[in-house]
């Protein structure tokens, strides 16, 4: 698996931003950033990233209504009154959004006597990250890759050298599947937490996921799929350029592409071989994440826009425009398409009367968005993983947007995926796999 190194370059105070007195003469995303290996510096295209220092999210094995408890995920829309059946998102008694703008992110609410104290966020002490704090306990910053309540880090996977771009666990055995810059992926035995076997492909690797006994990885121009059951390998031909983003959906595997178009295959009958059943074009530019739920596919491109594609027909029935820059990953959950995008939003889109999605809540965040995942608690409650460009994930409980934790890395997270038992994962641009595990016994599957 042939990905080059990802050598981080040009840093950027914003997007589109100056650098020591060097302005930016172009607004376009480097294509080569994307893949994790430009080596110019300067490049005169952006490297969206804030901080000395994207990959689409990796759907679950489970769909957006696989779930044995309702998430009561809601929001308030001011422009928009809810279909009859829905009910008043995020609302209290009083009518009012139960999200108050302008709520401090908090780590940790002490009580003393009956009253509550909120501490604000904590700040990573770089030092620390390199190992040469002096001042130990002593340091006002955080000496931790976490902080927050309600989850803890069991291990960290080491083995890669390069960018972490996916993360997959087959629900059939007990292996996770990791892909990197590195031209690797690496079989981690879950038991025992060590590598188990290392797989070496050429081509540019753009993403990994995993169906049943099946995992794929995205190359340049193919496919590859291999059954972990049977040994049998198979090179999907039919794509223009790099594989960013794979879904399986409907008995279908469709691949985004760098040319902006969508290729789905479908299994036949005379064949072995998955044979191209459609092309769906629309996607003026890369698509970057897909996703299936509530019988659609949604697809997020650096064309700033969101398609949703009906499943049966395979056609584009709607058009998301909300966004101001690449949409990094979408994420159906519940009656709600969320999306995250480089311009340091996430949206949360709902249905209106007529079937058409609208925004219900915008949040903005300090940096640009990369990955989405959504998990449940011991309780049922829904937690989104995000992870954005100034190597840390935030852990928000919803609807509320309410920060309970956050994960730092020494560079940006690009991969995240969940696993059963509240277990999730995160891969980094340094190549460290974490493993870490909501605490609890979680009664709900993730989203």
């Amino acid at each position: 698996m042939d990905i080059k190194a990802a050598r981080r370059v040009s840093v950027y105070k914003q997007l589109g931003g100056e650098r020591h007195g060097h302005v930016m003469k172009n607004n376009k995303v480097c294509s080569y950033w994307l893949q994790g290996r430009c080596s110019r510096n300067p490049c005169r295209f952006l490297h969206p990233e804030l901080s000395p220092i994207p990959q689409p999210f990796v759907q679950s094995h489970s769909t957006c209504e696989d779930h044995s408890v309702t998430s009561r995920l809601t929001w308030r829309n001011p422009n928009f009154s809810s279909s009859k059946n829905a009910p008043k998102c995020g609302a209290d008694s009083g009518g009012k959004s139960s999200y108050q703008e302008g709520q401090p992110n908090v780590s940790k609410i002490e009580r003393d006597g009956g009253k509550s104290t909120q501490k604000t966020q904590q700040k990573l002490c770089k030092f620390w990250v390199m190992g040469n704090c002096v001042k130990s306990d002593n340091c006002g910053d955080l000496h931790s890759w976490f902080y927050g309540n309600g989850f803890t880090m069991l291990a960290k996977l080491e083995g890669h050298n390069k960018a972490v771009i996916g993360i997959s666990l087959p629900s059939c055995c007990d292996k996770l599947f990791s892909a990197s810059n590195d031209k690797s992926v690496r079989i981690w035995d879950c038991n025992t937490g060590q590598c188990a076997e290392v797989v070496k492909l050429e081509g540019t690797i753009g993403t990994l996921v995993s169906e049943g006994p099946w995992v794929f990885v995205g190359l340049s121009n193919a496919v590859k799929a291999w059954n972990i059951q049977s040994n049998v390998e198979l090179t999907l031909n039919g794509p223009v350029g790099q594989v960013y983003a794979l879904v399986v959906g409907n008995d279908m595997l469709f691949a985004g592409t760098e040319d902006g178009t969508i290729l789905a295959w479908k299994s036949s009958c005379e064949t072995s071989c998955p044979e191209v059943a459609a092309t769906l074009k629309g996607h003026s530019r890369v698509v970057l994440s897909l996703f299936v739920g509530a019988n659609r596919l949604y697809s997020g491109s650096m064309d700033k826009t969101i398609r949703v594609w009906d499943l049966q027909t395979l056609q584009c029935i709607q058009t998301l425009d909300g966004h101001a820059n690449a949409v990094m990953s979408v994420l159906c959950w519940d009656s709600y398409l969320i999306s995250g995008s480089l311009d340091s939003t996430i949206k949360v889109w709902a249905a209106t009367e007529s079937g058409t999605l609208e925004v219900v809540y915008e949040r903005m965040e300090d940096h640009g968005v990369l990955a989405l995942c959504g998990i449940y608690d011991a309780d049922a409650k829904p937690i989104l993983l995000c992870s954005c460009n100034d190597n840390a994930v935030r852990l928000y409980d919803l609807p509320t947007f309410i920060e309970r934790g956050r994960i730092f890395a020494k560079r940006e997270v690009r991969a995240i995926q969940i696993g059963p038992g509240g277990l999730f994962f995160t891969g980094d641009a340094t190549g460290q796999v974490f493993v870490w595990k909501l605490l609890g016994d979680p009664s709900a599957a993730a989203s």
